[in-house]
């Protein structure tokens, strides 16, 4: 209670200093995040704020525009051989990180190298790779044993983990312990000094960014900053939130809840808009580890209680929020299948007791990590705590902010020694599109948390990786589908589609992510940027 109070103080002081910041003729960018900043390593963790976070500070060799083709960021020109094994990479001149020295080629083989050991596409890339070494100070070059006809998307991948380019001596940290730099050579600077635990996270324009002059296309082309200063300015609750924006003391609210779009009907200077057409996939997950969800026929019984609607109407209430979808693959995506389909309609409460009891669980507590800060999710969980006890399970629900939930979840070890058995979550639509998804891994060492062991279904994902046509892609990815399915791993709770809030001077509105260094505020207070060449 005392550090909620300490925070609304806090508040009440930045909402004093606006008008300071106006008259200071700096263009300044106010957002209400999905969550509070507290992991700051994009390859440790697939958390979106994260994401968000590296997007701001780093920048990628590649990056995919508008029309999904990848494109040279801080690439200059490549070659690969005929038989697309060996390809050879230089960097632009002149790029720099934060501290003014150089970005090198050692730097990027580093990072390549940590972030192939996190992300699912690759780990799936680099099983392939004999060499990855540098040439001179701009160039690299990568080796593989058998042909690829994807190194470029891979390297351009968009969402969690983004292959993003760090420091060499800060790529050198172990993949599975997470970094505290913060040292990129992206649009933006993170501000220590100006940044505050439960308050704010604080960017500034990084003069020594050396954008493309290609137009801007999603995450490609000329990513100069448009605003002056970014905040992520963190709040209590929704509701909070909301009156913020109202107020006009944020500008952009990444993720408002249902229950409080109603706040918004009226208002002439505030937007809802949804800016992601394949919306998001909701997924429980269970830690496939320790008991009970070390038992198949345990998962499969609590899988049988998962009916896709009753989560949805729950958290996202009105339909047009929303959709049932039993694919693993998102629907209305090319790789959307009816593999195990069957199985993902969960027959009920009566199928789930007798399924349980045939399991034979022995009553071991079901520890569910419940995210407190995030409505969908909190609201998912309630769900499913309901659904277990109906069946005769034993479910303890342990409440905690996301930021907590993604440094718990990384977690082997048994309850007592702080460990859990499931938590719930939801991802992009777009970063679940094939087989390459860390969240489908089958490597118990180096994949997603929960940990499934299915060396099958690593022998598909990989052949998914070397396929060369669509055709083959899609017989592959019916069989990767089967086998998650069968092996209960993960529950698809629906298909969602969460709108953004804003007001309505605000420019650079991107989906299905936002993209903050092309955003900036039109005021009477503020200097206007130049707009992006697009």
């Amino acid at each position: 209670m005392k550090m909620k109070l300490e925070r609304k103080s806090a508040l009440a002081l930045a909402a004093l200093a606006v008008p300071l910041v106006l008259t200071g003729c700096a263009n300044v960018l106010r957002v209400a995040p999905h969550a509070e900043l507290k992991v700051f390593d994009p390859v440790w963790t697939t958390a979106y704020i994260t994401r968000n976070h590296g997007y701001l500070i780093y920048d990628t060799l590649f990056a995919m525009d508008e029309n999904f083709e990848p494109q040279p960021q801080m690439v200059d020109k490549w070659t690969v051989s005929a038989d697309n094994k060996t390809w050879t990479f230089t960097l632009r001149e002149g790029l720099k990180w934060h501290d003014g020295t150089d970005v090198t080629a050692e730097d990027c083989v580093a990072s390549l190298q940590r972030w192939s050991k996190r992300d699912g596409a690759g780990q799936l890339l680099f099983r392939d790779v004999e060499s990855l070494t540098a040439q001179d100070a701009r160039s690299f070059t990568l080796k593989l044993r058998e042909p690829n006809g994807r190194v470029l998307e891979t390297l351009a991948k968009v969402s969690a983990n983004v292959p993003f380019m760090m420091p060499k001596a800060v790529a050198a940290t172990d993949p599975f312990k997470p970094i505290k730099s913060k040292v990129g050579s992206g649009p933006y600077l993170y501000s220590w000094a100006q940044s505050t635990p439960f308050f704010k996270t604080v960017y500034l324009k990084n003069k020594r960014y050396v954008p493309r002059t290609e137009p801007l296309s999603m995450t490609a082309g000329n990513k100069a900053g448009q605003a002056d200063r970014i905040e992520w300015i963190y709040h209590d609750t929704q509701e909070d939130m909301a009156n913020a924006l109202i107020r006009g003391d944020v500008d952009y609210i990444e993720s408002p809840s249902a229950r409080v779009l109603p706040m918004f009907e009226g208002k002439e200077k505030i937007v809802v808009n949804s800016t992601d057409p394949l919306g998001n996939i909701a997924m429980a997950r269970f830690n496939m580890l320790q008991p009970p969800f070390d038992n198949l026929a345990v998962r499969r019984a609590a899988l049988m209680v998962m009916q896709q609607e009753d989560y949805m109407r729950a958290a996202l209430g009105d339909p047009k929020y929303w959709r049932t979808c039993y694919s693993i693959f998102p629907c209305g995506t090319p790789l959307s299948n009816d593999a195990g389909s069957a199985t993902m309609k969960a027959p009920g409460l009566d199928a789930a007791r007798k399924a349980l009891q045939e399991a034979k669980y022995d009553g071991t507590p079901v520890v569910i990590l419940n995210p407190v800060d995030s409505p969908v999710i909190s609201t998912l969980t309630q769900v499913t705590a309901e659904k277990l006890r109906a069946i005769g399970m034993t479910v303890q629900v342990q409440n905690m902010d996301w930021a907590a939930l993604t440094q718990r979840r990384v977690n082997r070890g048994p309850v007592k020694d702080g460990g859990w058995s499931m938590f719930h979550t939801w991802w992009l639509a777009g970063d679940l599109l094939d087989p390459s998804a860390i969240a489908y891994s089958g490597d118990p060492e180096t994949g997603w948390f929960g940990w499934l062991k299915d060396a099958e279904l690593e022998a598909q994902r990989a052949a998914f990786s070397r396929a060369m046509t669509a055709a083959d892609r899609k017989a592959v990815a019916e069989k990767v589908q089967q086998r998650i399915v069968d092996d209960a791993a993960v529950g698809i709770l629906g298909q969602f589609f969460e709108p953004v809030a804003y007001r309505t001077n605000i420019n650079g509105v991107t989906g299905p992510i936002q993209f903050y260094w092309q955003m900036w505020v039109e005021s009477p207070f503020m200097r206007s940027p130049a707009k992006p060449v697009r």
